[in-house]
């Protein structure tokens, strides 16, 4: 075999691996939700633990994230990956293997500590491998698998557990897993970046800040927003973020450099998407729950029935891109992210204990629509923020703050529902849920009026063509 048949078939490897891999890390996000109900009847548990079986994985995913990627650069990125890979399988086994619900936020948690380890390698691996000439097309397909996941997350976990049960939606990533682990040993190539540097303060004081902040906000209707372990989690958490970013600003080589945020792109795409994902994840949490809770659908007829919303992306968003190319990433961003607002106060506007399926369509269209608007040109915008060193950073940085804002959107969502309603009754799930997505529609408005803080583009499409190459992100 010669070198160039050689250097295609490592190409063609690398894609297929790391697109696997980065397909079951981004599927667990949301998985679970069309699963709830049923997690529920076989292991018990209060509105505020299924909220962890969501955020347990969210959280260690979005902390541990930056984390991972420097571990990689100073240890080996294919090691690294195995290593996580194989964290992610075991996992996922135990957590099929649950007896109550407390073990299977356990066993969700540590799903995402190798979900940090291993994502945000994936990229790196695969531009490592992959000629500048075909880079395009190959992170293209891999952003394509990562969207399929999002998509396909309720259908596939409904599917799973009406014809299967609940606990398919951990075996599933089990045999995957260990087809995946001898073919990135033999397949993959090792590279690392010797000069790269742990941040362990900064990792410490934002895991404790971020999980001492979800906890309050998912524990306070139940133990009482007064109650001395809620304000202590709250005021706690909050300091810690504060001496997160404190440390952002002095630390020499801080995990995430806190100067980034004082370019206006990049403070605007970022938390924008901090907003967007806050009240998207949020939503989903619920409204799968709605489906099957009170309007009496099976778990796969859910997640059909929100394929209009979380399958648009694969439809749109190549009209998207070409929208960027044309107009520029801000008016597309900003529009997606008015519909999606739209979307979810239409379908709020819906919501009743025997609303048609047809009443919500709008808004699931409408939102999916804005979805879709939104992904396309989001990640340019991101890697063009930064110079093309800061680009790993800039990269790992929108993907752990995209996962925070999911974790808090379902812990903030959950809150409001559990205040507002509950499970008793199709009405009190109904008066639960209309305030909770209003709030979501809310906070994604905002995320439009923040993104208009992104300058307009001020280099021409075929400007940015050239830059293409260098738009990689390297260890994120």
């Amino acid at each position: 075999m010669d070198q160039h048949t050689k250097g295609r078939s490592g190409a063609v490897w690398a894609l297929v691996i790391t697109s696997v891999a980065g397909f079951m890390a981004a599927l667990d996000n949301l998985v679970v939700t069309t699963a709830l109900p049923s997690i529920r009847e076989s292991l018990g548990g209060e509105p505020e633990e299924l909220v962890w079986t969501v955020n347990a994985y969210t959280l260690t995913f979005a902390v541990l994230l930056m984390f991972g990627a420097s571990l990689g650069d100073r240890f080996g990125r294919r090691r690294l990956f195995t290593i996580g890979l194989g964290v992610f399988t075991g996992a996922s086994a135990a957590a099929a293997l649950s007896p109550g619900i407390n073990e299977l936020i356990a066993f969700r948690a540590v799903q995402g500590v190798g979900a940090a380890i291993m994502m945000p390698l994936t990229l790196t691996l695969l531009t490592a491998a992959v000629p500048p000439a075909r880079r395009g097309a190959a992170l293209g397909i891999f952003g394509a698998a990562t969207g399929l996941a999002v998509a396909s997350g309720p259908l596939i976990g409904g599917s799973l557990t009406e014809h299967l049960s609940w606990q398919w939606i951990f075996w599933l990533n089990v045999p995957i897993g260990l087809l995946l682990l001898p073919l990135a040993r033999l397949r993959l190539a090792e590279s690392y970046a010797p000069d790269s540097r742990l941040d362990v303060p900064g990792t410490l004081l934002v895991s404790g800040g971020l999980f001492g902040i979800v906890y309050g906000l998912v524990n306070a209707n139940s133990d009482g927003w007064t109650s001395p372990t809620i304000l202590t989690a709250l005021i706690a958490g909050s300091a810690l973020i504060g001496g997160f970013v404190h440390h952002g600003f002095h630390a020499k080589n801080p995990m995430l450099p806190m100067r980034l945020f004082k370019d206006r792109a990049f403070f605007g795409i970022n938390m924008a998407s901090l907003l967007m994902f806050f009240g998207m994840f949020g939503s989903i949490f619920l409204l799968s729950q709605y489906l099957q809770g009170v309007l009496g659908y099976s778990p796969t007829e859910a997640g059909l029935r929100m394929l209009p919303w979380t399958g648009m992306p694969m439809l749109v968003a190549p009209i998207a891109g070409i929208l960027a190319d044309r107009f520029g990433g801000r008016p597309v961003v900003v529009t997606g992210l008015a519909l999606q607002a739209a979307g979810l106060g239409l379908f709020a506007m819906a919501l009743a204990p025997d609303a048609s399926y047809a009443s919500q369509l709008p808004g699931l269209i409408v939102g999916g629509v804005g979805m879709a608007l939104y992904f396309a040109p989001a990640a340019s915008l991101v890697m063009s923020s930064v110079r093309p060193g800061e680009q790993g950073i800039a990269s790992g940085a929108n993907n752990a703050l995209r996962e925070v804002g999911g974790a808090l959107g379902v812990a903030v969502l959950a809150t409001v529902f559990s205040s507002q309603g509950g499970y008793r009754t199709a009405q009190s799930f109904t008066d639960g849920t209309v305030p909770a997505v209003w709030i979501g529609a809310g906070v994604v408005a905002l995320a439009a009026l923040v993104a208009l803080l992104i300058p307009r583009r001020r280099s021409t499409p075929a400007q940015e063509a050239d830059l293409a190459e260098v738009r990689v992100p390297v260890s994120a």
